[in-house]
């Protein structure tokens, strides 16, 4: 059945551009309303990565220039969460590089942090690759709210991104934090020379994994990784693309993250009445995102607010 509504979502958006737009914002105020859920990040362990996926710039097989360092110290973390909590984001994500977690020691470590974020007021979230579903439940019973582990793109595109795993071990892992009790976010990377076929199949493969959240980055090519010289996305066909998975997800999270400004340009507000009902705030990973003061006025200017 969904393969025949996507046909006639592809007709629409096809014919139709702007109408289809715009109706995917209806679709975010009837479900939403005016609030955005804003979260932020922190590369708590940054580079040497043994995955070779095309864009990231801290993959071992690559000569992008990102920095490389262990574990931070938990009053680093929580230094960030404390500031980025003061401008009022709730949700604070502790991302590190690599397969996943490595011992018992770390674990124990993050898992601490994560328990301390929540102590501040946050819901808690994390990026750290793979992890069993005992490591999970570990994290969860820390207080972890939310485990994020994007697909990227669709299974019939990914072997042009990574080679290291499998779309299947991707899959695997979001099951195993659903298992463990754990909200679940997963999204993908835009303009990588995938097309919309691919982010509706990927978005129908989020409809079956039953995400909570659905973040969209857009490529922002790195020097030194295999996708350097790939071409901007145009900002009309990323909000076709916002469009597209609110139409496919009408009452899931939709947050834009990565690669906003550089794929929006002038169109950057207008996320929001493409149907994204939230915002990654502040740096990215490798990359500096946009002033907080800036990302605040734009909410208010547009009548909207951020979740408290």
């Amino acid at each position: 059945m969904i393969k025949m509504q996507i046909s006639n979502l592809f007709k629409e958006l096809e014919e139709k551009p702007w109408e289809f737009i715009l109706a995917a914002g209806r679709t975010r105020e009837r479900n939403f309303g005016p609030g955005v859920d804003a979260c932020s990040i922190i590369n708590a362990r940054s580079g040497n990565c043994p995955e070779d996926c095309a864009f990231c710039a801290q993959s071992a097989h690559h000569t992008a220039q990102a920095r490389a360092y262990p574990l931070l110290p938990e009053g680093e973390v929580l230094s960030a969460a404390k500031r980025v909590f003061d401008k009022g984001v709730r949700r604070f994500c502790i991302v590190t590089s690599g397969r996943g977690i490595g011992s018992e020691k770390e674990l124990s470590a993050i898992a601490r942090m994560v328990e301390r974020v929540r102590e501040i007021g946050f819901l808690p979230c994390a990026t750290l690759g793979a992890l069993s579903q005992s490591q999970l439940r570990t994290l969860k019973g820390a207080g972890l709210h939310r485990y994020h582990h994007n697909l990227e793109t669709s299974r019939s595109f990914f072997p042009r991104i990574c080679s290291t795993h499998t779309y299947d071990e991707r899959i695997e892992t979001l099951s195993a934090a659903k298992e463990a009790g754990l909200s679940t976010c997963s999204g993908g990377i835009f303009g990588m020379g995938e097309d919309m076929q691919d982010r509706a199949d990927m978005a129908s493969e989020l409809v079956r994994l039953g995400v909570d959240s659905v973040p969209v980055n857009f490529l922002m090519p790195i020097p030194g990784t295999p996708l350097e010289d790939a071409d901007f996305i145009t900002p009309l066909e990323a909000l076709k693309s916002i469009a597209l998975l609110r139409r496919i997800l009408p009452e899931k999270e939709i947050r834009v993250c990565g690669g906003r400004l550089t794929a929006l340009g002038d169109l950057h507000p207008m996320v929001f009445m493409a149907g994204a009902n939230g915002i990654l705030m502040g740096d990215y990973l490798t990359t500096s995102g946009r002033n907080f003061e800036d990302d605040l006025r734009m909410i208010n200017d547009l009548g909207m607010r951020l979740h408290g």
